[in-house]
């Protein structure tokens, strides 16, 4: 299906730009952040991907003439703000984190500024790449973080929530760590390794489990995975593999190995690998899946199941156990008259209040071994001082204050449109090694998959200030 992605918005949108067309300079610049507030899955971070998405997005961004026509057809919107969009060249600019970079609560990970109309229009698109290739990438960390170096392929996609979200949540997959997928639009667009075995309908398209594998591996005799549980793992599965492995091997071809897609998979693997290896076939590859998330196996693992491998559909496509990254797109400044001013929105939560004004987020490093110890989020045209008297970001934190010192500083927020600081890989494995050396920068007690330490995020003096000043404003109006 062919889709204008500049049409992929909410109404409100197109309501609130038409509203600003009829009431405001159309010369009049904004600025807004997307950031985030809650860790999926209890986490302490997020990966951020999506980036190249929205990059390629905002170069194609544009209205054509049956988009025009239907909203027209709404009879919601003047003529005047019709001929604009019809004729609109995007005129945004945008700062972002390096995709694969772990981003914290309340840090904003991309930032747009432009003509406030323009960008007003933008957040609905944003947000959809943005929210849902973080989330995947973010679930995919944590799956492949449980597997302790063992390979994780992504095979998802008929479980996966349309099309789109198949193939970019296997692209955001291997950012957080996958090795493969099954999907090969995705393998093809994004030069991933496509990987697969077979399915249980191979073996019943035959008069037995024996003659399929024999069949498979006539077929494939260099790619012979064997999947083992159709009938009974034990009784005939592997020793029907180990069959033909034997035949495989005799005509100098080298098995795969097999895979376990039920049962008690650690009972199952166990006795599996000690008939392989009893049988000659100690390089035989134990493959794991069936509904596997990472809690799972990190119990796996402990239990000593000698698995090899591990395939991930459901729980990692749509990241089943925490599905959504609420992340929000806020305006943070507005240009008047030529003369910025900083926005907030104020609520009765402080853990909702946002962060006004153009901003930097820095992550720092203790000088000695360049461990990563704290972020703080400045205003952007403040250099940071070589000492920090900091104010917690987090409005839930008893320590409020402290003092930074001692560091060396990275400023993360990077252009990326329409001239980006650096150019942007289409390298998924390139982003995936990214990601690893960011978190090897992290403490580890920040990684932890369960009850991970709290990283501290902090706001200069001169941000937390401004942010004070706002809202003190708005009490007294």
């Amino acid at each position: 299906m062919n889709m204008n992605q500049a049409m992929l918005t909410d109404l409100y949108e197109f309501s609130m730009a038409n509203g600003y067309c009829a009431t405001l300079p159309h010369e009049d610049q904004a600025v807004f952040d997307i950031f985030y507030r809650n860790v999926p899955d209890h986490g302490s971070f997020v990966i951020a991907a999506g980036l190249q998405q929205v990059v390629e997005a905002l170069r194609d961004f544009h209205f054509e003439d049956a988009d025009i026509k239907y909203l027209r057809s709404l009879k919601l919107y003047s003529d005047t703000f019709l001929d604009y969009l019809k004729t609109m060249k995007l005129a945004c600019t945008v700062t972002a984190l390096p995709e694969g970079t772990p981003v914290f609560p309340r840090e904003p990970l991309l930032t747009v500024q432009g003509p406030l109309m323009q960008v007003q229009l933008l957040e609905t698109l944003l947000l959809n790449i943005v929210n849902h290739q973080s989330l995947i990438a973010t679930k995919a960390r944590r799956i492949t973080a449980a597997a302790e170096g063992r390979p994780v392929m992504e095979f998802g996609a008929r479980r996966a929530q349309g099309p789109d979200a198949s193939v970019y949540g296997a692209r955001a997959a291997v950012i957080g760590g996958c090795a493969s997928t099954s999907n090969v639009l995705a393998a093809q667009r994004f030069n991933i390794p496509a990987a697969g075995t077979m399915a249980h309908s191979w073996i019943e398209a035959f008069p037995d489990e024996l003659t399929a594998f024999r069949a498979w591996a006539k077929v494939y005799p260099d790619n012979s995975a064997l999947l083992v549980d159709t009938y009974d793992v034990l009784k005939s599965g592997v020793p029907n593999a180990i069959t033909v492995f034997k035949e495989l091997k005799a005509a100098g071809h080298h098995p795969v190995g097999i895979r376990i897609d039920s049962g008690d998979i650690t009972q199952l693997a166990k006795q599996a690998r000690k008939m392989l290896d009893d049988a000659g076939f100690p390089d035989a590859k134990i493959t794991a899946s069936n509904a596997l998330d990472e809690t799972v196996i990190q119990s796996l693992l402990k239990e000593g199941a000698p698995i090899d491998n591990f395939g991930i559909g459901e729980k990692l496509i749509t990241s089943a156990s925490s599905p959504v990254l609420s992340g929000v797109y806020k305006m943070t400044a507005l240009q008047a008259n030529g003369k910025w001013l900083p926005k907030i929105k104020v609520s009765a939560s402080r853990e909702k209040t946002t962060l006004p004004s153009h901003k930097q987020v820095y992550r720092l490093y203790h000088c000695d071994d360049q461990t990563a110890f704290a972020d703080v989020i400045a205003l952007a045209d403040e250099n940071l001082p070589a000492e920090i008297a900091a104010v917690n970001a987090n409005p839930l934190a008893t320590q409020t204050q402290v003092t930074l010192r001692d560091f060396t500083a990275e400023p993360l927020l990077k252009p990326v449109f329409p001239q980006a600081q650096e150019p942007l890989t289409t390298d998924v494995f390139a982003i995936q090694k990214h990601m690893q050396t960011a978190l090897g920068h992290l403490p580890e007690a920040t990684q932890r998959l369960v009850n991970p330490d709290l990283y501290p995020v902090y706001l200069t003096p001169k941000l937390a200030a401004l942010q004070q000043k706002l809202i003190d404003e708005h009490h007294q109006n």
